[in-house]
Parts: C-alpha cells; sequence; structure tokens
C-alpha cells in the first residue's frame, strides 16, 4: 500500500467507497476488501450505510486502528448543534469512538464559519482525528482552512481522465492538502475508452487498473475504488505492481474535455473553478 501524508495525516492512497452501495452488499464488501488488504474505507451520513459500514469492520477481524474511515457530514446538519450531534450518530452506527477523517460533504451555499468551528470542537473532543471537504471549489477551500484552527487535510472530488482538475489539485497541494478523487472511472465511460484499452492491453492490466494507478500515481492524490463484486475489488487493490510511464499518463490527461463534470448536483454543487 502507498500512503499520502497530508497536514498530519498518513492516508492510504487507495479507498474503499461506499457510494449508492445497498446495506446488504455494503455488509458483504467492506469485510472482504479489508481482507484483500483495503486499509481506507469511505463512507457518509447521505449513504445510509454507515451502520452496515460498522458493523463489516467489526466482522473483517481487522484492528480498528489499522483503518483509516471517512465519513462525511450531510449539508442539513451544518448548523453547530445539529454537526455534533451528527457525529455522535454517526460513531454509534459507525461502532467505533471516533473517525480518522470527517468532511463537508458539500458546500451547498452554507456560510461556513459554523460547521467549521464544529469540526474543530469534534476534533477537540477526539470524536475525530482529521477534517476536510469535499467538492469544494477552491475560494471556498481556502476560506475553510483560513476558518479552521485545526489543519484540513483533504478536498475529496471527482476526478478521472475525463475531467481537468489541475486548478483545484494545484490549490490543494500548495496548501498542504490532499485530493481525494471519487467517480475514477467516470460512470463507467472508462471502460469504453481506446487510449485506456491500449495503455490496458500494452500492461498486461485492465482499464480499471490503469486509471486507479493514474490517479495514485499523482502526488498527494487519493482514489476511491467502488465496486460490488469481489473479483472486481481483488482487482482493483492490484495497482502497486506496476507503474505508468510519463507518455502514458500524458496520454490520460490529454483525455479531458470540458464538458467531461458528471456530479454538480443544483442547490448542492458550487460554481466550479474554471480549468
Amino acid at each position: 500500500m502507498k500512503f499520502v501524508t497530508a497536514n498530519g495525516a498518513t492516508i492510504p492512497a487507495l479507498g474503499y467507497g461506499t457510494f449508492r452501495l445497498p446495506g446488504p452488499d455494503t455488509l458483504r464488501m467492506v469485510p472482504h476488501a479489508l481482507k484483500l488488504g483495503f486499509r481506507h474505507i469511505d463512507t457518509a451520513q447521505i449513504y445510509g450505510n454507515e451502520a452496515e459500514v460498522g458493523e463489516g469492520i467489526e466482522r473483517s477481524g481487522v484492528r480498528r486502528a489499522d483503518i483509516f474511515l471517512t465519513t462525511k457530514v450531510w449539508v442539513d446538519k451544518y448548523g453547530h448543534d445539529a454537526l455534533v450531534a451528527s457525529v455522535d450518530e454517526s460513531l454509534r452506527k459507525l461502532r467505533t469512538d471516533y473517525v480518522d477523517l470527517l468532511l463537508l460533504h458539500w458546500p451547498a451555499g452554507h456560510p461556513l464559519p459554523e460547521p467549521v468551528a464544529a469540526l474543530n470542537e469534534v476534533v477537540r473532543t477526539g470524536k475525530v482525528r482529521h477534517i476536510g471537504v469535499s467538492n469544494f471549489n477552491t475560494a471556498q477551500m481556502a476560506e475553510a482552512i483560513a476558518l479552521s484552527d485545526a489543519p484540513l487535510v483533504t478536498n475529496q472530488v471527482e476526478y478521472h481522465p475525463y475531467i481537468d482538475q489541475s486548478v483545484v489539485i494545484k490549490a490543494a497541494r500548495a496548501a498542504g492538502l490532499s485530493i481525494t478523487a471519487y467517480y475514477a472511472m467516470a460512470d463507467g465511460k472508462v471502460f469504453d475508452e481506446p487510449v485506456l484499452k491500449e495503455i490496458a492491453a500494452a500492461k498486461g492490466k485492465s482499464v480499471a487498473q490503469v486509471v486507479l494507478r493514474w490517479v495514485i500515481q499523482q502526488d498527494g492524490l487519493v482514489a476511491l475504488s467502488k465496486t460490488a463484486t469481489e473479483t472486481r475489488a481483488a482487482e482493483n487493490f492490484a495497482v502497486f505492481d506496476f507503474e505508468l510511464s510519463a507518455g502514458e499518463m500524458a496520454a490520460i490527461h490529454a483525455l479531458a474535455r470540458p464538458d467531461g463534470r458528471i456530479v454538480s448536483p443544483e442547490g448542492l454543487a458550487p460554481v466550479w473553478d474554471a480549468a
């Protein structure tokens, strides 16, 4: 496993994500992912599967201390008291007394001082080890950093070969943050991409492995992989035994296009940075 260090956090560079993973699949796949070697599990309050994540971790037999566990606060809990209470509820569901990383899930046009102050409070009480944001543009990320006593350690954003996220990646690096990439497979679009197929064939790897490798080979980047299939989970984890050349990395970067963004829900998403 490769690790990314960011403002005091040591984050496994490859995580198992549980977005849109129903409870029964979560309960089946989390122990399997951990047995494969994954040590980073990502969930969120809005996913509705924190309880299954917690039970899955217990079932795995892997020590809690060896797992980097992330969850996210939903936007209706950004008031101070609501956020603190929501963390207690998440901890109960996750069957743990702390999470390694807590994120604000979307900016949603909400003033940031109150939720950022609440993030700092749950850090001080020991319920949360590290904090960060998700789906923030560079201005919002900078504001959250300025408001926070505790350092932010990541901005979790959509990132795949069809979207240019160089602006937010550069800003995060300058501030000592990592970038955590979700939707790396571009909702399945990567699997039909000739450039990726060619690279995969040359490497004797799958397209999914090439894409995940492309993400984690970039400095300061973490990739989340999500699947409900045991064999695919094993395939996704097998990305540490090869490297992409500079030319291959550049060819994948060159797939980015202006209309590449997939996730931008109205009322939640910010005004995105222009590439």
